[in-house]
């Protein structure tokens, strides 16, 4: 009786099919299971494409991409550049694709964009009277030089041609020295014929009342008397125009000869009357036009 279920047992197990038991054997262990971190592993991405223009995909298709919304901020900073600040921030999937193919979060950006530069019509400044007058190269035409001249006055004679702004001195022959000088501005102008009456190196400077009265108005303030030097507005040289008010000397401001600038005077640039100083004589003719 003992030995009856004990053969029974054996053959039950001799009974199973060899393959079965193979079977088993080799799934025993179940292979591992590799999935991307974000859910979006290669075969994912081969499937169709979800449609576009807003329309919502199909069960079974992979999650529409997240909406991207952009909102843009201008304003304009205090110095003067356009600031624009771009901000982006997703939208997430609805539905049975929620979590699943979330578009990350960008990070706020500025972008800082030059603004054009304003353009300004340039007009040329006039120095007030605390300020240094514009310097400006002399202009080769009022250098000293020889030059033909046809004229019916007498050598030694100074011709002066306002318009021009040219000083001859009459060599005869033909020929004259021709300088360049600065004249009387507009209502100083004037004309005539007088002699040399008198002849000054490093003249003194006493402005007449009426020429100081009409710079203070101005904001300059010009002094009763000066002596002669480099700073004089007389310069090297100056010679007497008859008993008029009227000069031909030098200057500090040698960059003024060509122009219109003087109360009347005849300027030039001190090396300039130095060399007329020494070819001119007393009583010598001078004709201004």
């Amino acid at each position: 009786m003992t030995k009856k279920p004990i053969l029974l047992l054996s053959a039950a197990l001799f009974a199973v099919p060899i393959g079965i038991a193979n079977a088993g054997d080799r799934y025993s262990t179940p292979p591992a299971v590799t999935l991307s971190p974000d859910l979006s592993s290669p075969w994912v991405l081969q499937l169709k494409k979800p449609t576009q223009n807003g329309q919502k995909a199909r069960v079974g298709r992979v999650a529409p991409k997240a909406k991207v919304i952009r909102q843009v901020k201008k304003r304009k900073s205090s110095w003067g550049v356009k600031k624009q600040r771009t901000q982006r921030r997703a939208v997430r999937a609805t539905g049975i694709f929620a979590g699943l193919n979330t578009a990350p979060s960008t990070t706020p950006r500025t972008i800082y964009r030059k603004k054009k530069p304003a353009t300004y019509n340039r007009v040329a400044s006039v120095p007030r009277a605390n300020q240094s007058p514009v310097q400006r190269p002399l202009d080769p035409q009022f250098l000293p030089q020889m030059v033909s001249y046809n004229t019916s006055q007498k050598a030694g004679t100074i011709v002066i041609n306002t318009n021009t702004r040219h000083l001859y001195l009459v060599m005869g022959n033909g020929k004259a020295r021709r300088y360049g000088v600065g004249v009387g501005k507009q209502g100083f102008e004037w004309s005539g014929t007088e002699k040399v009456t008198r002849k000054a190196e490093w003249p003194s400077w006493t402005p007449p009342k009426e020429m100081i009265v009409r710079e203070r108005k101005k904001g300059r303030e010009l002094p009763a008397f000066m002596p002669g030097g480099p700073e004089n507005p007389m310069g090297a040289r100056a010679i007497y125009l008859g008993s008029t008010l009227y000069r031909i000397h030098g200057t500090n401001q040698p960059w003024t000869i060509g122009q219109a600038v003087s109360s009347g005077c005849i300027r030039m640039r001190n090396e300039d009357v130095m060399d007329l100083y020494e070819r001119v004589q007393r009583g010598a003719k001078v004709v201004v036009s």
